[in-house]
This record gives C-alpha cells, structure tokens and sequence, in this order.
C-alpha cells in the first residue's frame, strides 16, 4: 500500500459520518426524513467534479512551499490542484466514501499512467474503453484494497463501477444526474442546452440566456419542483442549506441568477464550469479551460509530487483535534459550515485555531452572501482571526462556478 492511501472505513462507519454531520432532527419528522434522504444520497458519488474554483483558491491561500494544506476534498479537483502551487504537503479529508475512492484512484492515475494523454483520457474524458485496460494495467495494483472493492463492485447492469470512466463519469453521480434533469426539463420544452457551447463570445452566451435559458424558470412546473427542498439534494445542499440559500426568495429566482452568472458571467472558453453544466463534459480535445491538474504543463511537477496529498475517510474536527497545533498553514472548508449547528461549528474552530500556524488562513464558501460565523462562533476563538472582507468579496467575483453566495477568507492573529 502507497503512503498516500489508507484504508476506509466499512460503509457502517460512513454512515455515521454522514449522519452525525447532517442529522439535526428526530427521525419521523419531516425534517429528520428529508435530513436522511440527503445521507443516503450523498452516502455514494455526488460529485465527479468539483464546483470550486481552484483557481480563487490558490490566489486566497497565496500557498508557499512549506505550507501544509488542510482540504476537504469532494471530488478531488481542488486538492490535485493546490499541488500546481507547490505546498510541502495536503491532507484531504471527506465524508463521503465515494468521494475518497475518486480521489485515490486520481493520485493512482498521476503516479502510474503512462503520460498526461492517458491520464486526460481517463480522467478528462472519461468516456473511453482503454480507461478500463489501463485500470487494471496501471492502477489496480497501486491501490488499497478497500478502494479497488470500490471501483470492482457490480452495478446494478451487471457492469463494474470502473466502467464509467468508459460512459462519462461526469454524467454520473448526485451531480451528474441532476444535470441531467435539467437537459431534460429544457428538451421538453423544445430547448437542447447543449447547443449553448457554440456560442463564440459572451454577447451570444447572454442572448442564449435571455431567448433559451431564462424562460424556463417562469414555467410553473420549474418553480414548484425547485421549491421541493429535496430536489436541491442533486446539488449536494441538504435541507439546512437550503434556506440560507433561498435567502427568503423564491428558489427558482435565486438559481436563475445564479445560473444566469455561470452562463454569462465568463468567457465560455475560459470557463470549465459552464462546459460541464452546459456540454456535460470539457470542451473537446482539451480546447478550453481545464481545471489546473487536467491541464498538460503541469502533468510532470504533478507526478513528482502526488505523494504529497494524504486522502483520509474521516470527519475533519475529529482529524483537526488529532494534528500536533500550530501545525498547519491553510485551510479549505467548501460549503460545510452552512450545514453546522453552532456546536458543529465552535467545535471545528476550536479544533482549527489549535492547528493553525501563525498566519494560517482559512477559506469558505457560503450559500448566502455573507459570512456565516460572527454571533454563531464564540468571540474567544473568532477574535483571535481577522475577516479579510475586501479580499473575499473580490474573489468571490472571480469564482467561475458561480454557485455560491460568498466567498470568505479569514487570517489567524496568533
């Protein structure tokens, strides 16, 4: 077994992960029902591919070589991203046992697939036969054994797991399927999304919007499904999230703004986040933006240093509570916090001050604009970081995905 690799944890043990993370109510109320729907649900693949921006990021942390990183993973694109900056090590940490799997098996690909059109076509494409050959030439063998039962278990079609890197593994998963509902709505309605990545400038990419996209969220079926608090779960927002997301609005207004800014926002051939919500995929041949560890120039540093990322099945407080303190330099927390209880979210600060270096910075991403953490963490540990708020709001400008509401970087005082 690869130092990078350890064992997971029995999907028991996943289970409560999920549920100690997400489950804040009784279990035959209808928020408790739904609370366990979301488990179930992110208990397998969510995300194929991340929906943050590395990019904001790496110019957030401003990393330097003897940083040690602390992520949270999800799919991995972010963290095999960091590595283009060159941090001493990363330790990735996720809930999810899928998410864990996707991420080992990308650290397998850097190390052991034979050049960076191998490892494209498996993980950029991921729609080819010979991903499945060079899974069991190339990586079977660098992986612990949990992960391959992952990826050798039997589907429901009788098919390996490891056959959707032959069918488009973006089109899988929580995630995936929902965009595909999406592409199915508009198909209904006469539109076909996929033609808005003909789009040449972002002139056309608004007129697009104005004439296909926004029309949708006036239809009445549209805004009574989005306003089902589960049919947001495809997006990885359970039920807690889901308020701060609506922020009182109706949720079809608020997804199509948003949807509107990932549309719009970016140049379509600098924006990989529109190609997969849009084209369901990347751009053909690697013609447009790619998320930095798919892009070729950084194949060879990536390979050098894949041994760097420590992937580990676990609760991040419960991972932050065990690290010698003042021993890491950055953070990254995702959207997390919009699921915390104020416990939840004391105990990961408390957890996170212990860790931090002098000058550690976390980051975050909220549903709603603001930041989510004056009034709710306690001033002992809140005062001992400063909230770099010009910073944060002109990152959050730049966040091609577009999802979220904000965007936060806070830096440690000592």
């Amino acid at each position: 077994m690869q130092a990078s690799t350890i064992a997971v944890e029995p999907r028991q043990r996943a289970q409560a992960l999920l549920s100690k993370a997400v489950h804040r109510n009784r279990r035959f109320s209808l928020e408790g029902t739904l609370e366990r729907v979301f488990t179930l649900a992110f208990n397998g693949l969510v995300y194929p591919q991340i929906w943050e921006d590395p990019v904001v990021d790496m110019m957030a942390m401003e990393l330097e070589p003897h940083h040690h990183v602390v992520a949270i993973s999800s799919g991995g694109c972010n963290v095999l991203s960091y590595l283009t900056a060159n941090p001493a090590r990363i330790t990735a940490v996720d809930l999810s046992p899928a998410h864990v799997a996707l991420v080992r098996l990308k650290i397998a690909g850097l190390r052991h697939l034979p050049d960076w059109a191998s490892f494209y076509r498996f993980f950029g494409e991921a729609r080819s036969r010979e991903n499945i050959a060079d899974y069991f030439e190339f990586l079977r063998e660098d992986l612990d054994d949990v992960t391959k039962a992952y990826w050798e278990k039997r589907l429901p079609s009788g098919r390996k797991r490891i056959s959707r890197f032959a069918r488009n593994i973006y089109r899988k998963g929580v995630l995936g399927r929902f965009i595909g509902a999406g592409h199915l709505l508009a198909r209904l309605s006469g539109r076909k999304l996929t033609d808005f990545t003909r789009c040449q400038t972002q002139g056309e990419q608004k007129a697009y919007f104005d004439r296909e996209i926004a029309p949708l969220f006036q239809a009445r079926l549209v805004r009574w499904i989005t306003n089902r608090r589960a049919s947001l779960f495809g997006l990885g927002i359970p039920p807690a999230q889901f308020e701060a997301l609506s922020g009182g609005k109706p949720m079809a207004d608020v997804l199509k703004q948003r949807l509107e800014r990932l549309a719009c926002g970016f140049p379509l051939q600098d924006n990989y986040f529109a190609w997969q919500a849009f084209g369901r995929g990347y751009a053909p041949d690697a013609s447009g933006s790619l998320p930095p560890y798919l892009q070729k120039a950084h194949f060879a540093s990536l390979r050098a240093r894949a041994d760097r990322v420590k992937m580990l099945h676990a609760s991040l407080t419960d991972v932050l509570a065990g690290m010698q303190p003042a021993s890491a330099h950055r953070f990254v927390l995702l959207d997390a916090q919009d699921w915390m209880t104020d416990t939840q979210l004391n105990d990961l600060w408390s957890a996170i001050t212990s860790a931090s270096a002098e000058g550690a910075r976390v980051i975050f991403r909220t549903a709603g604009e603001d930041t989510i953490l004056p009034g709710r963490v306690k001033d002992k540990t809140l005062s001992r970081w400063s909230y770099m708020e010009p910073l944060s709001r002109r990152l959050a400008a730049q966040d091609r995905s577009s999802i979220y509401g904000g965007f936060h970087v806070y830096q440690f005082n000592g």
